[in-house]
């Protein structure tokens, strides 16, 4: 019987396993000029109704880049109207091909690789992300969406269904018409492409409230979208806040769904929304607090490997982070011994350096929130085996931090902290970790870290999450459905599963009369 799982030994950065090489990451563009900051609506630049304006801020240093127009419920109203006239039966947009659809996502995938450097650096600006994973990683995945929605926008269809009698019986799927998307600050292109390729592919037209921390590479990309030749009110950009914006559109009665990936807790007040106004569709990719399970058996090396790089990439703010490292006992000191080493040696600093690792969390709230979670962790007993720092004097920059002998019971293990915090539990039974890792309200991904390939698919069936990895991690694909179990959301992003989530089924059955004798 084969008892071993080979796995890849390339140096691979996460999300769509981007392979890159340094040497063939260009140089950035060190301060990016903002050329985009009102509103996008109907294909046209606008200033909020209201006047009113929001800071966007630089994270390496707490420095204003530039002021963005501020959407209320007001201009969330307009963008919806120019949405639905965007979508009557007639417009442009209904009556073009879904081939052309497809070709329209093609150009703009094109027009996205066309300013990749420019777009890489105003996100790392933006968000601080390095410039090396912006650049590699980020915009990888936010082209191969584009083209990968392009590509199966006249390739999903209904189908015949024999029935009894004289009767001809068929599906089809049909757009469901404005669609509200909300995405976060994370992952600000790579969330916009995974909202707007599927709504876009099967017909919709779109209202997008993005996160007020990262609004200019949205805006950039809407001025992408105008060149590419979407029609007006086809796709419509709004920045703005979520308790004034994205409530509007949440609760709004002329969008037919709402999409969200953001907090758990958001995530139940737009469902809510959607529940006590027009029962509008919504798909919901929350939040998560991940269990990688590391066996006694595993590439020791290879595990510690990509348990840093699950926890650490994008400096932790990541919803599929592998934010609880199970070990098990025979393995633990020497696997708290090798990751304490990596973390010493990742590389932290300004984001525009090509040999850069790790950059600022968000912002200062979010800097506040993940050092309040590192004290209480010792606090509660657990043992701070590096890290647990800011780095630097300037920004919201924390030192990659390591916990060992963590309990379940503790902060730390059982709450998002959204930063660069892993804590490292021990186990000594396969069902125990099962049992431990279960026991979340979260459920949205998993790792699993063997040669023994009976011990991989006991935990692959045993785990209850939306995605499980074995033996790597953060391996997310255009073609591959996400999302959670629990309390990690509802419905599913990518592939064709996320294509169905923006289509409604529609069911004819056509009476065949009877031929005279």
């Amino acid at each position: 019987m084969l008892r071993s799982i080979s796995h890849h030994r390339l140096t691979t950065l996460p999300l769509l396993g981007a392979c890159y090489s340094m040497t063939a990451v260009p140089k950035p563009i060190a301060n990016p000029e903002v050329f985009y900051t009102k509103l996008f609506i109907n294909n046209e630049w606008c200033s909020s109704i209201s006047g009113k304006s929001f800071p966007t801020i630089d994270p390496s240093n707490g420095q204003v880049i530039a002021y963005v127009a501020e959407a209320e419920k007001a201009d969330v109203d307009v963008a919806v109207k120019a949405a639905r006239e965007a979508f009557k039966l007639g417009s442009p947009w209904r009556r073009m091909d879904a081939s052309q659809r497809g070709e329209l996502l093609y150009r703009l995938a094109n027009l996205v690789e066309r300013d990749r450097v420019y777009l890489a650096s105003l996100e790392t600006m933006d968000n601080g992300k390095p410039f090396t994973q912006s650049y590699s990683v980020d915009l990888n995945a936010v082209v191969n969406v584009y083209k990968y929605f392009a590509g199966i926008a006249d390739k999903y269809h209904g189908k015949t269904i024999p029935m009894d009698g004289n009767f001809f019986c068929y599906t089809q799927h049909e757009p469901v018409g404005v669609c509200g998307q909300i995405i976060p600050w994370n992952f600000p292109l790579v969330m916009q492409g995974w909202k707007l390729g599927p709504a876009l592919a099967s017909g919709n037209t779109v209202v997008m409230k993005v996160a007020e921390q990262t609004p200019l590479t949205a805006l950039y990309i809407a001025s992408l979208i105008k060149e590419a030749g979407f029609p007006p009110g086809v796709v419509n950009i709004l920045t703005g806040f979520g308790h004034t914006a994205g409530v509007a559109l949440a609760q709004h009665m002329d969008v037919g769904k709402i999409a969200f990936t953001g907090s758990t807790e958001v995530g139940k007040l737009i469902q809510q929304a959607a529940g006590t106004t027009n029962l509008k569709r919504e798909t919901l990719e929350l939040g998560g607090k991940s269990p990688c399970i590391v066996l006694a058996d595993a590439d020791l090396e290879h595990a510690v490997e990509q348990c840093h790089e699950a926890l650490f990439f994008n400096m932790g703010q990541c919803c599929a982070a592998g934010s609880r490292t199970f070990v098990e006992e025979s393995v633990y000191d020497e696997f708290i011994e090798r990751t304490v080493e990596k973390a010493k040696l990742r590389k932290i600093g300004n984001p525009f350096d090509l040999d850069t690792q790790h950059g600022p969390q968000i912002s200062k709230e979010q800097f506040e929130k993940i050092l309040s979670y590192i004290q209480s962790g010792q606090t509660e007993g657990a043992k701070l085996m590096h890290g647990g720092d800011r780095f630097g004097e300037k920004g919201f920059f924390i030192t990659p931090t390591v916990f060992a002998d963590v309990q379940d019971n503790m902060r730390i293990a059982k709450e998002e902290i959204f930063g660069p915090v892993q804590p490292v539990f021990k186990f000594k039974r396969i069902q125990e970790a099962i049992e431990r890792a279960n026991n979340t309200r979260y459920g949205l991904a998993a790792g699993i870290f063997t040669k023994d390939i009976d011990r991989a698919m006991l935990l692959t069936q045993a785990l209850e999450a939306g995605t499980v990895w074995v033996n790597t991690y953060n391996i997310v694909a255009s073609q591959a459905p996400f999302g959670g179990f629990k309390e990690s959301g509802n419905g599913r992003e990518l592939g064709e599963d996320g294509l169905r989530e923006y289509t409604e089924m529609k069911t004819v059955t056509i009476k065949i009369p009877k031929k005279n004798s």
